[in-house]
């Protein structure tokens, strides 16, 4: 498996706050501070909205319902791993398909330059966090934006080994 640029997930883009009414709710309230903080283009929001909707990314785990929404290049200001823990989870449409909302208590939007391969490292890294029960947990407890970003950072390196 590829590394995960572990440098691109920083306290300033951890979000505790973030009381959304769906996806697009959350992507207008994450673009904004991205925006503010210069990750992102003006393109960005209509983006992620348009391929959210052509290539869901809802994916519901045994320990947790996570979405991972991205957007490609050219959408990008400088690269980076935004977090979201939502104030209360967040429908998102199941990737597979299926007709049941994913109610994601976390959100992942990857902003990254070299699309595919670093892409592929960071999903491979995610899912396996997402899917082992210790590590869901170790996020969970997280209560700081320098806890978040560090903990996922680490878990993303052991993932990745």
């Amino acid at each position: 498996m590829g590394t995960v640029d572990v440098s691109l997930i920083k306290p300033e883009l951890v979000f505790f706050d973030i009381d959304a009414e769906d996806a697009d709710d959350l992507f207008a309230q994450l673009g904004a501070r991205l925006d503010e903080r210069g990750y992102i283009k003006d393109t960005w929001y209509d983006a992620v909205r348009e391929r959210e909707a052509a290539y869901p990314t809802g994916l519901a785990c045994e320990s947790i319902q996570v979405a991972i929404p991205h957007v490609d290049p050219e959408h990008i200001g400088r690269p980076y791993i935004a977090v979201v823990r939502p104030a209360k989870p967040v429908p998102f449409t199941h990737m597979a398909g299926l007709d049941v909302p994913v109610n994601a208590e976390l959100v992942i939007n990857l902003g990254l330059l070299a699309h595919a391969e670093d892409q592929v490292a960071v999903l491979q890294a995610l899912m396996n966090i997402f899917m082992d029960d210790a590590k869901v947990e170790e996020l969970r407890r997280q209560t700081t934006e320098e806890g978040m970003a560090e903990t996922l950072a680490r878990l993303c390196v052991e993932a990745a080994e």
